[in-house]
């Protein structure tokens, strides 16, 4: 089955291609990229797509599938039954793609009951983006996450604690260095992990064929982190000068999950007053460090902590504005949301509009490389194609059509 796009800006993950302005694809990938005149002989069904924009779809690199953005985390996660949570996890990986997200990374669930999500979707057997999952956090006794990780205390029981999940099949791990907003007591800058401890899970990840995402948030716990050799830090809030010339020089990820803390200040009224003063306390060095990192030329990724509190599954997207907001150019978060997430999880295909790339697709209106708007509201997407498969929705008001689109009327 073939289907071109036509009369369409085409940003391919990497730039806006100037002279492209077609996309087809067959059988589930992109078959070619190019001017419009190119395709004067396709007989197919074609979508003349004027005043829009085609971009891969987006990857949010940093989700929790088995949190619904409730003001209660702790509460669901510990007593929802297992059976109940995987339904959960697969309602919020389905969300996540009717929102534009057609790959995701899961950063920590609950008895790796998003392992089993991940392969259900990953098969086919349900439609939902691609996912590559972490298993059960691991942090110390007593550290950030603790009521549903993976407690390892000690260099030799943090690699025990590493080959469990490799052993259920995850696909790369998840540590906990520091404190963090959401876990009652914890202080933000706390070092919870050594750099030994760190290192020796990291390398024995290593030796098994995975990489390391370590949740840092104070300098310390940051710097500690990438010495010990993590492909990416997750949130990075407080980065120093020696943390951003440590990572740069070997090559280390930032994951900012900007959204998360903003969605925190936002609806303060209906949460912890601990909670809220540690989120307030962060956010402006939060944005500003993410800010300097960009500016000095750091490896991002998008990753919006997507089910936190008020923080749900499906309005991943908006991460692109929060890092906007920050200081990236609309150019610069769309690479971070595209192909510098899909390199981080190491997804060959996917990520780009190139030629033999799966077709993952989000279709918007507008231009984002003008107003981030166009990407980062839902209300903005026309279209969303796995694998070259439309995902049926009505969500965004709009009925697709041989042809194009049309405003919905009923």
């Amino acid at each position: 089955m073939e289907t071109l796009f036509t009369h369409a800006q085409v940003f391919d993950g990497e730039r806006l291609l100037p002279e492209a302005d077609a996309v087809l694809i067959a059988d589930g990938k992109i078959s070619a990229v190019g001017a419009c005149g190119q395709f004067d002989g396709y007989r197919g069904p074609r979508w003349s797509l004027p005043g829009h924009t085609i971009l891969p779809g987006l990857i949010d690199c940093h989700a929790h599938l088995v949190l619904t953005g409730d003001a209660d985390v702790w509460g669901p996660l510990t007593r929802t039954p297992a059976a109940a949570l995987a339904l959960q996890a697969l309602d919020s990986a389905q969300r996540c793609l009717k929102g534009g997200v057609t790959s995701l990374r899961d950063c920590g669930g609950v008895d790796h009951i998003e392992l089993a999500v991940r392969d259900a979707l990953n098969s086919g057997m349900f439609l939902g983006p691609t996912v590559r999952a972490a298993g059960r956090f691991i942090c110390m006794c007593g550290g950030t996450n603790h009521p549903v990780a993976r407690i390892a205390d000690g260099e030799h029981e943090v690699r025990v604690a590493v080959r469990e999940q490799v052993h259920a099949r995850c696909d790369f791990v998840k540590l906990m260095a520091t404190g963090a907003v959401l876990s009652p007591g914890a202080v933000l800058e706390d070092v919870q992990y050594t750099v030994e401890e760190l290192r020796a899970g990291i390398q024995e990840a290593q030796r098994l064929g995975k990489y390391a995402a370590v949740h840092a948030i104070g300098a310390q716990g940051v710097m500690n982190a990438v010495q010990a050799g993590a492909t990416s830090v997750e949130h990075g809030v407080f980065l120093t000068d020696e943390a951003i010339e440590e990572m740069l020089r070997r090559g280390t990820w930032v994951v900012p999950t900007l959204g998360a803390v903003s969605r925190i200040i936002k609806h303060r009224d209906r949460l912890p007053v601990a909670v809220v003063e540690k989120a307030q306390r962060v956010s402006e060095s939060h944005r500003k460090s993410i800010a300097r990192f960009y500016r000095a030329g750091g490896k991002l990724a998008m990753g919006g902590d997507t089910g936190t509190p008020f923080n749900p599954h499906g309005d991943n997207a908006w991460e692109l504005f929060e890092m906007v907001d920050a200081g990236l150019t609309e150019e610069a978060a769309l690479i971070a949301a595209t192909s510098s997430a899909a390199d981080l999880m190491q997804l060959q295909n996917r990520g780009r509009i190139r030629v033999g790339y799966e077709a993952d697709i989000l279709i918007v209106r507008g231009n984002p490389m003008e107003d981030i708007r166009v990407a980062a509201d839902t209300r903005h997407h026309r279209a969303i194609f796995k694998a070259g498969q439309m995902v049926q929705t009505r969500r965004w008001g709009v009925i697709c059509h041989e042809g194009g689109f049309a405003d919905e009327q009923s």
